[in-house]
């Protein structure tokens, strides 16, 4: 039951709100490294850059986990053999990325259009090849949780570090 109650937004006081920044992504291949270069260039604006290696990995997890789960995989048209078709490219962004300053913390908060619940492996399983980034999430992070959006329009998946 808790499960499925996932975590509440950490609040956010709008007076503090000193600064938010937003990347729209698409199912690519350099996603994920445009992600940590937008985490790295906007905490390096806000004067905080010596939280990047926390929050550029955390980045990286949600955002991999919203690429590779959240979306499933990329729709590419069926191919006759007398010719050959080229995938259809997606040029809306299907993941966004938040980062929010305020207060003595930065949130970072990334949105997927999927339903389907975050789930963490057990990172004590050394056969697994994937599944410990949620485990990474919650070590480097100070606090992590998820909410449905409203209207089965997908969900968020945040992270919020101390800054002071």
């Amino acid at each position: 039951m808790l499960d499925q109650l996932g975590q509440p937004f950490p609040p956010v006081d709008l007076r503090t709100l000193s600064g938010t920044a937003t990347l729209g992504l698409t199912q690519r291949p350099e996603s994920v490294r445009r992600a940590r270069d937008f985490t790295r260039n906007t905490l390096q604006g806000w004067r905080l850059p010596q939280h990047f290696d926390a929050v550029g990995l955390v980045v990286s997890e949600l955002v991999t986990n919203a690429l590779r789960h959240g979306l499933g995989r990329p729709v590419v048209p069926a191919q006759s053999h007398a010719e050959p078709v080229a995938p259809i490219a997606v040029a809306r962004p299907l993941v966004e990325l938040e980062l929010m300053r305020c207060s003595g913390r930065v949130i970072c908060a990334v949105q997927d259009p999927s339903g389907a619940l975050p789930r963490s492996s057990n990172p004590m399983d050394g056969a697994a090849e994937s599944g410990r980034g949620l485990h990474l999430v919650e070590c480097f992070s100070d606090g992590w949780g998820w909410r449905m959006l409203a209207g089965g329009r997908g969900k968020v998946v945040w992270a919020a570090f101390q800054t002071s």
